[in-house]
């Protein structure tokens, strides 16, 4: 699709890689919404600044309501929460994809009618290379990524018939808040955004976005011993 004059909503878009996002389609020329939990936190300028819980339902039909000519929908809007599945907090688990799963769909439900309605568009879900591979440490997180995934891979199917494209974008880590402790190599978010918009603009449906990524998803064919060469 042409970024230049679409109509974007990004959530999460107040830090991080949504704010990356949110400032690349600006520069071509985008209309954004930029969606976060507290809208004054929000200091991009030339945005459009959204209440916006994704976890939420109201507060998901509330932005519906308001950004009714969008044709641009990024969900980036996410959390990490360090959980293990075995012994983690099991409340933190299912808030992982309360937020992943079921916010993201909530919000694809609400906005998928509205893009098709506006003559088509797409939708980028940002994934994760989790989303193929999984560890201990990040288990709750990963899980639900996988999750989102199986769903992009649903929907995009089911709403293509709706002018509607359902993308996917995958990403190991990148220089951001969250990942503000991981001492492994991190991608520059601005750099990444980048990607993600040109592939938008590709009509791609799954944009892999670093070598991590790419050498994950070379190794799926592989089967488990490709992906998890540790194990006995």
């Amino acid at each position: 699709m042409k970024i230049a004059g679409s109509t974007a909503l990004v959530t999460g878009a107040n830090r991080g890689f949504g704010r990356r996002l949110a400032a690349e389609l600006l520069s071509r020329g985008a209309t954004v919404y930029a969606g976060a939990r507290n809208p004054d936190t929000v200091d991009l300028p030339g945005v459009t600044p959204v209440r916006l819980d994704i976890t939420d339902p109201a507060s998901v039909a509330a932005a519906a309501a308001l950004a009714g000519d969008v044709n641009l929908l990024i969900n980036n809007a996410g959390i990490e929460t360090g959980t293990n599945l075995l012994d983690g907090d099991l409340d933190l688990v299912r808030l992982e994809l309360e937020t992943h799963y079921f916010g993201n769909l909530s919000m694809i439900r609400s906005f998928a009618p509205i893009i098709a309605g506006n003559g088509g568009g797409t939708i980028l879900n940002v994934l994760s290379v989790l989303s193929w591979v999984n560890f201990p440490n990040v288990g709750a997180y990963g899980a639900a990524k996988s999750a989102e995934w199986a769903m992009t891979n649903a929907l995009r199917v089911q709403l293509a018939e709706q002018g509607v494209r359902v993308a996917g974008l995958h990403v190991g880590y990148m220089d951001t808040d969250m990942a503000a402790e991981v001492t492994a190599p991190k991608s520059d978010p601005a750099q990444i955004a980048r990607i993600g918009v040109d592939g938008i603009e590709a009509d791609a449906y799954e944009i892999v976005t670093d070598d991590i990524s790419r050498q994950v998803q070379a190794g799926l064919a592989g089967g488990v011993t490709a992906l998890y060469p540790q194990l006995p």
